[in-house]
């Protein structure tokens, strides 16, 4: 088993920049394919970005594509969001997951751990 503590989320104005974090704990963290989620009030938990066990691949929701940053350290055992260029509809809840088996994936269901999520509030 793998424990998910995220961190980073907070207010900031359109345009702006946050950078999530979320520490990870328990089992060998490389084991996993690490993913962010989002969900927002009213709507469903979708897909933001993934990233393979070595970091030698990422995928992005096209939403996020040239603004999100997924990144990771192993030794360090912690998985990072890096965002630009924030707008309103950024606003959400987000959630940082981890995948025990096979490749990235954007279906949250395929997912095994979760954590608590972070709020990211983006005002015009």
């Amino acid at each position: 088993q793998v424990q998910l503590v995220e961190s980073g989320g907070g207010l900031v104005q359109a345009g702006g920049s946050l950078r999530l974090s979320c520490a990870a704990s328990g089992r060998t963290f490389s084991s996993y394919v690490m993913g962010w989620f989002r969900q927002a009030p009213g709507k469903e938990r979708e897909f933001v970005a993934a990233i393979r066990r070595t970091g030698s691949y990422t995928d992005y929701a096209d939403f996020v594509k040239g603004r999100f940053t997924i990144s990771r350290d192993n030794a360090k055992s912690t998985v990072y969001l890096q965002m630009n260029s924030l707008n309103p509809e950024d606003t959400a809840v987000y959630y940082c997951a981890a995948k025990d088996y096979g490749l990235e994936s954007v279906e949250p269901s395929e997912y095994d751990y979760w954590g608590q999520g972070t709020q990211v509030t983006v005002s015009s």
